[in-house]
């Protein structure tokens, strides 16, 4: 089936009957049916039947606007397949009118290691030299917010433990990522730890890049295939059997790498291969079952747990995280309302419609500072920044952290009684 008749095919199966409405993060802000799911079909059929034009902003505006969540995925009965829709709808638009500045800017950053590099060198001294936090407390929010969530991605000194696994489990490479690796490289080291732990051998994957998400969503399409290729023949190199990714985002952009190189005959079959060796890192551990014993260093905290959209409604685990946070015997899990609702992050999109993301972010606090956890705990870097930096610049105790991260703690406590 070629692109135009899948779009036809995805467009044709709403039947817009309204389900999709309590799950869209923006139609609930902004309360125009042109910024709900259905809506928004309905403008893709105009512009794929060419009714409308693609350099109009009236229309275009509301595409623009969707935070491509995929929330409607999961609430839509009819199988609509509104994340391809959208991206293909996008990729579209891209070749008729420019993407935004700050959006061309901040993609071509990510797409080339001689910019990424230092650029995330330099937000690293921003954030260690205290430079992030005092911005963030002194500037209004439209400028304050990218500076808390940069100071949000600071992290506790880990304690020092050496796994030991007999690699029973079979081999896995690690997506090391771009955020993950730039700003959250705990996270990353946390995560090969509990892996050997649980059975997993590792395998190193050189020449890995970022994993093209941000570009396929912004309608970017050749350089998110560029950088599809790059990964795929990397991790090809590896040999592992299994390619562990920490972040939902990137995961769910690894697994539809068949999609994106569909049209490539000399690299179809090997992304379809690739995609089908990918796993979110919660549900590789999740199936290891791994059992700490409880422990006594310290109270429990009280940990809320948030789902990323892309790991629940384009990955659909939702149960792996959880059991990850079980797992870890300091953690007290508690309940968070609306945790299946989108933070506003959305890859950049919180950098290029900052007012739109605040407003979708707001209810998101609300529910967290209900709870009475003490961290909330969420598997993307996105929704790590996102939520952490509206909890910085709300003065919240609360701190954002990966689920792996805590699992990690749990072993390190447990290795510190031997």
């Amino acid at each position: 089936m070629n692109r135009d008749q899948e779009l036809r095919e995805g467009l044709d199966a709403c039947v817009h009957c309204g389900f999709c409405l309590p799950a869209c993060p923006t139609y609930l802000a902004l309360e125009d049916e042109n910024d709900s799911p259905r809506g928004r079909v309905l403008l893709m059929a105009a512009l794929a039947d060419g009714t409308v034009r693609a350099d109009d902003r009236d229309i275009t505006a509301h595409l623009d606007a969707c935070l491509g969540c995929r929330g409607c995925e999961t609430a839509c009965p009819s199988g609509v397949p509104y994340g391809l829709l959208l991206e293909e709808t996008r990729a579209r638009l891209a070749k008729a009118r420019p993407v935004p500045f700050v959006a061309r800017l901040v993609l071509a950053v990510f797409a080339r290691e001689w910019l990424l590099r230092p650029a995330l060198a330099f937000a690293r001294l921003a954030r260690g030299s205290g430079l992030a936090a005092l911005l963030a407390r002194v500037l209004p929010a439209g400028f304050g917010m990218p500076f808390a969530m940069l100071a949000s991605t600071a992290r506790p000194a880990a304690r020092v433990w050496t796994p030991e696994g007999d690699g029973a489990r079979g081999t896995t490479a690690l997506l090391t990522g771009c955020v993950m690796e730039g700003l959250f490289a705990s996270v990353n080291r946390a995560t090969e730890r509990v892996l050997i732990a649980t059975g997993h051998a590792l395998r190193d994957a050189p020449g890995q890049r970022c994993c093209g998400a941000l570009h396929a969503h912004a309608g970017d399409r050749a350089t998110a295939q560029v950088l599809a290729r790059d990964n795929i023949a990397a991790f090809e190199r590896s040999g592992a059997d299994t390619i562990v990714v920490n972040s939902a985002g990137c995961g769910a952009m690894c697994k539809e790498y068949g999609h994106l190189l569909a049209d490539d005959p000399a690299w179809s079959a090997r992304a379809a291969a690739f995609a089908a060796k990918v796993r979110d890192a919660h549900e590789v551990l999740a199936a290891a079952a791994p059992v700490l014993p409880a422990t006594a260093d310290g109270p429990r905290v009280r940990v809320a747990y948030d789902a990323p959209c892309h790991l629940q409604h384009a990955q659909r685990v939702v149960q792996p995280p959880l059991a990850v946070l079980r797992a870890a015997p300091q953690v007290a899990l508690v309940p968070l309302a609306d945790s299946d609702q989108c933070c506003g992050s959305a890859g950049i999109y919180n950098l290029v419609m900052p007012d739109v993301s605040s407003r979708v972010l707001a209810p998101k606090l609300a529910r967290i500072a209900e709870s009475g956890a003490q961290v909330v705990a969420t598997g993307n870097p996105g929704c790590l920044m996102q939520i952490g930096g509206g909890l910085v610049r709300s003065g919240s105790g609360v701190s954002a952290r990966h689920p792996v991260e805590l699992l990690d703690e749990g072993y390190a406590r447990g290795a510190g009684r031997d």
